[in-house]
């Protein structure tokens, strides 16, 4: 039985303060929202809300996808603090890959989002975008390259600094930013040395503009010995995904939550997103087709800046409206490398408890 090294510190970010060191990380479309996100709130932790479509099942969506999604974020924002009671944070991840990338920043930060999360790309403009919003901002990284490039643009361009760094690694679901090449030997890639670098270059900021610059690791983070491990390697606190989806208050819907239950390490494929980057899924019907001829796309729910409905593979908004709903065959379902070790469906309160004490 693995024995805790220590109890686990509050995560400090600028003056909020959240009790456990542990974001839930944002899962799009609809598997992240506010139900789960005021959940892990709730429990003094950090909830994320994904703002990828959020509003697909607003009255409205199929002919104005942009409107609907800017009143789904704030209303699950709202609904997710009300369900946190005054504790913890709620926070948006937002995908800099998204069209309407601006409109949704500025939407979190009006619903008086407490942090945002923004990844799949670089987020260059983040801070002119939140402008002087109490929000505290976080780009997610997975190499030293793309924390430098960030941290120096932000400091030569905006005068400021990240408020925190989230640092996924290759074993994330979802998007990833690595090569195909990089994913076939994820242990080659020594990330713990790849972390201790981008700990140790944040530092430079940090004393530049005299504050403390919190790391999240992310990425095949399960239990608490990884939480334990991330630490000792110098991180602040952890971000977990995929174990949230198999708990009561994920807002996916139950055959969603059962395919993890029932996922298999052999299920679990990297693939090619129409976001042009490689992402993590579920092996299923709807993967299986692709491999032998595209999905044509009727319509176009206009969620990517850089997305060309005649040649990429698949339309994701579709894709992943299709599996929230419960189609687990024919939609496709991001996870994370370690998902066949979830094995029963359990609460957000029973979670936190088995990582936290």
């Amino acid at each position: 039985m693995y024995t805790y090294n220590t109890s686990l510190k509050p995560l400090q970010i600028g003056e909020l303060t959240a009790e456990k060191p542990i974001i839930q990380g944002g899962m799009g479309v609809g598997v992240s929202r506010s139900s789960l996100a005021g959940a892990v709130a709730a429990e003094g932790g950090i909830g994320i809300i994904s703002t990828a479509q959020i509003g697909y099942d607003e009255e409205g969506f199929e002919r104005d996808q942009a409107g609907c999604n800017r009143i789904a974020i704030s209303k699950h924002i709202r609904r997710a603090k009300e369900i946190a009671g005054g504790r913890g944070l709620v926070g948006v991840n937002i995908m800099v890959a998204l069209k309407h990338y601006k409109e949704h920043v500025q939407e979190a930060v009006k619903a008086g989002a407490d942090v945002i999360i923004s990844g799949a790309g670089l987020p260059m403009d983040l801070p002119k975008l939140v402008g002087d919003s109490v929000t505290k901002i976080a780009p997610i990284v997975s190499s030293k390259r793309a924390a430098q490039l960030i941290l120096k643009m932000w400091a030569h361009r905006y005068e400021r600094t990240a408020d925190f760094l989230v640092i996924e690694g290759p074993k994330a679901g979802g998007h990833l930013g690595f090569s195909r090449e990089q994913l076939k030997d994820v242990e080659a890639l020594d990330y713990d040395q790849e972390i201790k670098e981008i700990i140790a270059c944040k530092k430079v900021y940090e004393e530049k503009f005299h504050t403390k610059i919190p790391v999240i690791v992310a990425g095949g983070i399960f239990d608490r010995s990884d939480i334990d491990h991330a630490l000792e390697l110098g991180a602040d606190g952890v971000q977990i995904a995929s174990r949230f989806v198999a708990t009561k208050e994920c807002d996916a819907a139950e055959e969603y939550k059962q395919a993890y239950i029932n996922a298999k390490k052999e299920d679990v494929q990297i693939i090619q997103s129409p976001v042009g980057m490689p992402g993590r899924a579920l092996r299923n019907e709807f993967i299986k087709d692709l491999e032998s001829d595209r999905k044509p796309i009727t319509k176009c729910y206009n969620c990517l800046e850089k997305c060309d409905p005649r040649s990429v593979p698949y339309c994701i908004t579709k894709a992943l409206i299709v599996a929230v709903r419960g189609d687990i065959k024919n939609g496709l379902i991001f996870c994370g490398e370690n998902v066949d070790r979830i094995h029963e469906m359990t609460t957000v309160h029973d979670l936190m408890q088995e990582l936290c004490y």
